[in-house]
């Protein structure tokens, strides 16, 4: 109520975080945080992180020998970075102290006014699964492409379960993550802001699919194959780095499968006459697999 954010999504965060809190992680965050100070590729941020840690220490009298987390520096039953600690954690059991690691009503407060302060809309869903017409324009698939509901409705998009969608002045995406044959979404605002959570798309449908179920709603209309393995870094980065090369700005090679590879790899299927939902499946892995080149065998 004071903060605008149903309950279920607060449950599911904490749930897919550390298992609602049965699982915080056993690394010392000042370790984890002194460490990775140490590695160029993110030394300001990690320094920034530690400093952090070691204010809060200071601010609310924490024991550094109970401050365990992952390895990445995260900490308590939401697994916080230091800094968001400092800034959004809240005393959510009116005790005077603010501790993310003992107190539930401190850590789901604390979660409740992260994500206000991201921007949540307060009475509105993070998006739903919805059928599209067999004859769907495909280029309109990406969270950058928002439309009105009734710009999607005329487009033939309806519910899951073929129902018409609802009548509301929201804009939402469209999004594919596991290609046309898998399950596809309309998202809106607050699935943007639970991204701002973390970055992952996945993430962000887990937690808003989690919410639903935990509020009663059922499994996916169409679920994804769950037999197709997860594509490796390395065989993403040799997918930008080819995707590049054939002039499908794909982006740095990161290994990272954001929405600019996704839109190449949707330019690449376009030019091939394939389904162009952005989505890298064993004929676009294979299509774009690095070039042999003949040797002479020495």
């Amino acid at each position: 109520r004071q903060y605008g954010i149903p309950g279920q999504y607060l449950v599911s965060f904490w749930g897919l975080e550390t298992n609602f809190g049965g699982y915080m992680g056993k690394m010392s965050a000042l370790d984890a945080l002194a460490t990775l100070a140490c590695d160029p590729r993110r030394s300001r941020f990690f320094s920034g992180e530690l400093l952090a840690a070691l204010h809060l220490i200071d601010e609310h009298a924490l024991d550094p020998s109970l401050m365990e987390g992952s390895w990445a520096g995260a900490m308590g039953q939401t697994q916080f970075m230091p800094s968001t600690y400092r800034r959004y954690a809240v005393d959510g059991d009116g005790d005077g102290v603010i501790n993310l690691w003992a107190s539930t009503p401190d850590a789901l407060a604390s979660a409740a006014n992260f994500l206000q302060q991201l921007g949540w809309e307060a009475g509105l869903r993070w998006g739903r699964e919805v059928r599209l017409p067999k004859n769907f324009d495909w280029e309109q698939v990406g969270r950058k492409n928002k439309q009105p509901l009734d710009y999607w409705r005329k487009r033939g998009v309806t519910r899951a379960d073929g129902a018409p969608l609802p009548r509301a002045d929201v804009e939402a995406a469209l999004i594919v993550p596991a290609g046309h044959g898998g399950p596809a979404f309309l998202v809106y605002h607050n699935f943007h802001v639970i991204m701002g959570w973390n970055r992952s798309e996945s993430y962000a449908i887990s937690v808003g699919h989690l919410a639903d179920r935990i509020n009663g709603g059922g499994d996916l209309r169409n679920p994804p194959d769950l037999s197709v393995k997860r594509i490796a870094k390395d065989r993403i980065k040799t997918l930008q780095a080819r995707l590049n090369e054939l002039g499908y700005d794909a982006g740095p090679a990161d290994g990272i499968m954001g929405s600019g590879t996704r839109s190449a790899i949707r330019a690449y299927q376009k030019s091939q006459g394939w389904i162009a939902d952005g989505y890298a499946d064993q004929n676009v892995l294979d299509a774009l697999a690095p070039v042999q080149t003949e040797t002479n065998g020495e």
